[in-house]
């Protein structure tokens, strides 16, 4: 896309959608004449799957964009008869104004094996916050830290292939997994870079179909989609420190994940994550969109 968009314009866009949604009207959304709409990392015709079912959005609204490749994003949370599930969002908008990409995960809770305790859907100021220009990365850099994060996660060995800030912390589904000593894994109460050189995440064997579609520049950001997928043949494994330790995931197991992270001098500063079960080695739909079928 050539055309540059101003950040409103992008927000006055992602409004129009939501209004839509909750309306349950799809025939008010400018479409493009072709669209890719996807909920859950399944193809679906505009006006499936949440637009027959939502109720309500929460307060929740962790919004960012990418005016030069027309890109807008939302974290929330929507309500589905009583229940309210962490949300992620991506839109591509035409040059013209017209929607021709619909990305939309839902962690419906009701259908989750592994289920975050305890989320709040809080806003952080870090997230919102400008990065001075002159501190500014170039889009390519910030995605190649983005991808370290990744590279450092694959098969984790305590090997570090990006950089974090001394105060990073991460949010999954709404709970908070570092610097939490009271979540589920013992491992959430050390922080990013340590939960990494412990090489606690030995059992995440692939990071695959990565994308980094949106990239805000003005805010540090980036929006990442992939898998992570798990064999589940992994039993026991020692820690960097000698620990011995049993992998929770002991069977063939993907997620599919919609990840933002805040970058600050060159280091990742703070992770939000929302991401659900899939088959495993569940395909995307964007794979022929990416390769420009």
């Amino acid at each position: 896309m050539t055309t540059r968009w101003e950040r409103a314009g992008l927000y006055a866009v992602l409004d129009g959608y939501l209004e839509a949604l909750l309306a349950r009207d799809p025939a008010r959304v400018g479409w493009a004449a072709k669209v890719l709409h996807t909920e859950n990392n399944v193809a679906l015709a505009p006006g499936d799957g949440l637009w027959g079912t939502i109720t309500g959005r929460g307060s929740y609204d962790l919004r960012f964009c990418d005016p030069e490749t027309g890109q807008v994003a939302l974290f929330t949370t929507v309500i589905e008869s009583g229940d309210e599930s962490a949300a992620s969002l991506r839109l591509g908008v035409t040059p013209g104004g017209l929607i021709c990409e619909v990305e939309l995960i839902v962690v419906r809770a009701r259908d989750e094996a592994l289920r975050f305790p305890d989320p709040r859907f809080e806003t952080k100021p870090v997230l919102e916050a400008m990065v001075p220009e002159v501190e500014r990365m170039t889009r390519e850099r910030l995605i190649s830290v983005a991808n370290g994060y990744f590279a450092t996660l694959e098969q984790n060995d305590g090997q570090l292939f990006t950089a974090f800030h001394p105060d990073c912390q991460r949010v999954e589904n709404g709970t908070q997994t570092t610097n939490n000593p009271a979540f589920m894994l013992p491992i959430a109460k050390l922080g990013c870079e340590a939960q990494f050189r412990l090489g606690w995440y030995r059992y995440d064997d692939r990071l695959r179909g990565r994308r980094f579609p949106l990239v805000d520049v003005a805010r540090g950001l980036v929006l990442a989609h992939g898998f992570i997928d798990h064999c589940g043949r992994l039993e026991r494994y020692r820690l960097t420190d000698g620990t011995e330790v049993e992998s929770h995931i002991r069977r063939p197991h993907t997620f599919y994940l919609s990840e933002v992270f805040k970058i600050e001098h060159g280091a990742i500063r703070q992770v939000e994550a929302n991401f659900i079960t899939v088959p495993y080695h569940m395909p995307s739909p964007w794979d022929a969109r990416e390769a420009g079928a």
